[in-house]
């Protein structure tokens, strides 16, 4: 076991990035035009980094598996971007962004970074505004805020419910701009299938072109990632099917630390799973909780009779209905953190509450909200004594304003109309706080392989807080990396190209042609899907929104068996040499495969319950995360030994000099 530097800046919090910015090394002009960067990824994350490290000088090569960068997943974002702009003049700054981060995360993130994070938080929103993204504005002309989960401000920015799109279109256009200068060379329908590692240094890459087969080698003086993270290890959520784990865990094979991988967060407002034939689950964005209310009914009789399709939800009044999260929580109501709101939803259906067939649903309901806006609106517009009709018309008018399109995907999916009925809503898995371990600079613990945005570990501890992914990814990309790299590739400027015919590149590819010749050689009793299905399965039954020590034991030793099985039986029709979506996914399960194994080993060590990571042994009577700042305040992060089991532990010690731990109540 050993202890982690991260290299974090000496002095004053509030003065650690500036003064760090001062400090480091520099490449001049001249100089950056003979250095190569490959960036792997061109989600929110990569997409900035290529673009902003192209504008700088460098030259960059991006490679993603999607046919265009527009493709990323950060595309899915619905409800908004974080900002501590105060616009609302509510009493934000960015200290309380940090506190509230660090505090959402349950006291389990890097000081630094996230204050670091919350500094840059404005210049995102400039930076975006001025490439046009058309964020929501109130009437006057002034963006507009709304809230989110585990916070009392609104600081939240939003283009309705296509955030994620409109800030991804606007990190493509400033990549666009650099092709088209000759500055980035983009390679699309390429995954990353190696690194290569030339002196203990990231040099290059492998990658593989999915559409011919071929295996190419492409060399750099540094290669950052930004793909992503991992929640695919659990079959369903609401990522998209093509996300996966295969950049970073190559890289972790390699030597770059995988850190506090049970980390996963569960959001508590997606669309319920109906049935096997699902291959993946649909988010309804946490900004509905702004204006939704949860709740199941007070009578399990009155749950079971809605189950049976013997009462509506609408003839239900509203002395039956049990509000539970504002009930147990009346300080923040419906916007607690996604965690907290995830385990009350879970603990209701576990108790007989849960509203659909299969009982594990509850209701987010906007009558409330459509009687107040339209009620609002009449008397906005100078109508007295408007009647029950006109006021639900007005009202709707502005939900429909505020939530449109996602009501309308609500309706597609569920045949239901939201207006009249409430939406039925389960946790699902969602985003992943666990990623590859980097130091201040976002440095993994492989010299020159960076990696940014939802790929790292770095900023958001035990649980994220709604919006907060695209103000990190955009942080990274923007604002961070594009300085702190500079530090590195300042000893690079005499290296001149890497060569790819070197006996470093030989073994990388010879590696990688082993393995897919080795998965095409299954017995071909199963298909890929099989067995990642029944991953998801062992993940979300026993390492999912509850677990205990037997359970993960279990886990672990189920998924080894099946990891074994996997590769004597799995069915690959087809060739390697041309393309072949089924060697394409079986190569990023096989990787889940690995990860799964080594996320039960890392929630069973951590004998504690923070955050998204809940431990039945460890609660409070009222069953809450019981955290143990004793014992387990650091990060987790795991050196690659050949097998999970074998994986080694080292620790990155947290401090907190700045911020008092706290048990987290949003009472």
């Amino acid at each position: 076991m050993g202890i982690l530097d991260s290299k974090v800046p000496k002095g004053p919090l509030a003065a650690k990035w500036t003064q760090h910015k001062n400090d480091i090394n520099l490449v001049n002009p001249a100089n950056k035009r003979n250095i190569d960067i490959i960036v792997v990824g061109t989600g929110l994350a990569g997409g900035s980094a290529a673009a902003t490290l192209a504008e700088l000088g460098y030259n960059v090569k991006t490679f993603c598996y999607q046919d265009s960068p527009r493709r990323a997943h950060s595309i899915a974002a619905q409800g908004g971007i974080n900002a501590a702009k105060n616009y609302q003049g509510d009493g934000d700054s960015p200290y309380r962004l940090f506190y509230d981060t660090i505090k959402g995360g349950d006291y389990r993130s890097r000081e630094a970074n996230v204050y670091r994070l919350a500094e840059e938080s404005a210049n995102i929103i400039d930076q975006c505004v001025a490439q046009g993204v058309p964020f929501a504005r109130e009437y006057g002309g002034m963006l507009d805020n709304r809230s989110f989960g585990g916070v009392l401000v609104s600081r939240t920015f939003y283009a309705k419910g296509q955030t994620g799109q409109q800030l991804l279109l606007g990190a493509y256009s400033a990549m666009n701009r650099q092709i088209n200068r000759g500055k980035i060379q983009s390679f699309n329908r390429h995954e990353m299938m190696d690194m290569v590692l030339v002196d203990g240094k990231a040099r290059g890459i492998i990658a593989r072109d999915l559409v011919t087969g071929k295996i190419e080698r492409h060399s750099a003086h540094a290669v950052v990632l930004a793909t992503g993270g991992y929640g695919n290890v659990f079959f369903l959520s609401t990522n998209a099917m093509g996300s996966n784990v295969m950049a970073a865990w190559r890289a972790h094979r390699r030597g770059a630390f995988f850190a506090n991988p049970c980390f996963t967060q569960i959001h508590p407002t997606c669309i319920p799973v109906s049935g096997d034939h699902q291959s993946k689950l649909t988010l309804m964005s946490e900004s509905l909780r702004n204006d939704g209310r949860i709740w199941v009914p007070k009578r399990k009789d009155d749950a079971i009779a809605i189950r049976e399709g013997k009462l509506k939800p609408i003839q239900l009044k509203e002395e039956d209905r049990d509000y539970y999260l504002e009930r147990r929580y009346p300080a923040f109501g419906n916007l607690v953190p996604r965690d907290v709101a995830s385990r009350a939803a879970k603990e209701r259906c576990d108790a007989g509450f849960g509203v659909n067939k299969t009982g594990e649903a509850v209701y987010l309901d906007f009558a409330s909200a459509i009687q107040r806006y339209g009620e609002e609106e009449a008397l906005t517009h100078g109508i007295k004594n408007a009647d029950d009709k006109e006021i639900t018309r007005l009202g709707k008018k502005v939900v429909e304003a505020k939530y449109g399109n996602l009501f309308q995907m609500y309706e597609k999916i569920v045949d239901e109309n939201p207006y009249e009925t409430p939406m039925m809503i389960y946790p699902a898995v969602h985003y992943t706080m666990g990623g590859l371990w980097v130091d201040y600079n976002l440095q993994t613990t492989i010299e020159g392989c960076y990696c940014a945005g939802e790929a790292n570990f770095s900023d958001h501890g035990a649980n994220r807080l709604g919006a907060s992914a695209l103000m990190q990814g955009l942080a990274d990309g923007y604002f961070v990396l594009p300085y702190t790299i500079g530090d590195y590739l300042s000893k690079d400027i005499r290296t001149g190209a890497i060569p790819t015919d070197s006996p470093e590149f030989d073994a990388a590819e010879k590696t990688v042609q082993d393995r897919l010749d080795k998965l095409m050689a299954g017995s071909g009793q199963h298909s890929v899907d099989f067995y990642h299905k029944k991953l998801g399965k062992i993940m979300w039954d026993k390492c999912g929104m509850a677990r205990n020590a037997e359970h993960l034991q279990e886990a672990i030793d189920e998924i080894s068996a099946l990891r074994a099985d996997f590769w004597a039986n799995v069915k690959i029709p087809g060739k390697a040499d041309g393309m072949n979506q089924e060697l394409e996914k079986a190569g990023r399960v096989a990787d889940f495969l690995e990860l799964g194994e080594l996320f039960a080993k890392d929630a069973l060590t951590r004998n504690e319950s923070c955050g998204g990571h809940f431990r039945e042994e460890y609660q409070t009577a009222e069953g809450e995360a019981l955290r143990d700042d004793e014992n387990f305040k650091f990060v987790s992060a795991w050196e690659y030994k050949g097998e999970p089991k074998d994986a080694v532990l080292h620790k990155e010690e947290l401090k907190y000099e700045n911020i008092e731990l706290k048990t987290r109540s949003y009472k």
